[in-house]
This record gives structure tokens, sequence and C-alpha cells, in this order.
């Protein structure tokens, strides 16, 4: 049906930086928004940043000026590039993407997940 495969987690010191990919394929007719999410261990899963496919972006707080997030329309791809990481940022991260896979019918799509670690 759909599929995402993310890329690029591993481990980074503090103050490191870290690009995430994730791409998505399938029975696509067209994708509305794309994004990450997070989850810590023992916590739940949380929105880290989602952009749309007119581009706009929206951020977590705990991301805001650190990290950015891009799109890829015709590639159908989405990309996180995290900067100034800190252990805090330590998670699993999803990727998630809005996809409309049949003239009627839309729905959310998840990666397998990818780990990053913050440590030094």
């Amino acid at each position: 049906q759909v599929q995402l495969v993310e890329s690029g987690g591993g481990l980074a010191q503090p103050g490191g930086s870290l690009r995430l990919s994730c791409s998505a394929s399938g029975s696509i007719i067209s994708i509305n928004a794309m994004g990450w999410y997070r989850q810590a261990s023992g916590k739940r899963r949380e929105l880290v940043a989602v952009i749309n496919n007119s581009g706009r972006t929206n951020y977590a707080d705990s991301a805001k000026g650190r990290f950015t997030i891009s799109r890829d329309n015709a590639k159908k791809t989405v990309t996180l590039q995290m900067n100034s990481l800190k252990p805090e940022d330590t998670a699993v991260y999803y990727c998630n993407a809005n996809v409309q896979y049949t003239p009627f019918t839309r729905g959310d799509f998840w990666g397998q997940g990818t780990q990053v670690t913050v440590s030094s």
C-alpha cells in the first residue's frame, strides 16, 4: 500500500548534528502533511515538526531554532535537519505522512522508526 522508509539516525555528541530522511512509496495519489515524531523511552510519542504540501511548517517548542524540516514533493521525501543536539533529543524518531491512496481514501502512515542517541 504505502511505505515510509527512514534513514539517518545514529549517535551524535551534544551540540552535534544529524540529518534524518524519509521516503514514501507505494500507491500514492497525493501526500498532504509529512512530519517527524519522536518517542523517548518511557514517554509518549510527540510531534517534532510537520510540513504541509505548500511548505508551511510547524515545530514543537523544543525543536524551534535547532531543527529544520523540508520536503521534496516530486521525490516524496521529507528531511529533518537537527542541529545543536541535546541529550534530551535522544529518542526513536518516526516519519509520518497523511496520504491519499485511493480517490476516496486518505490515511496516516508511519515509518519503522530510527534511533537517535545524543551522548558524549
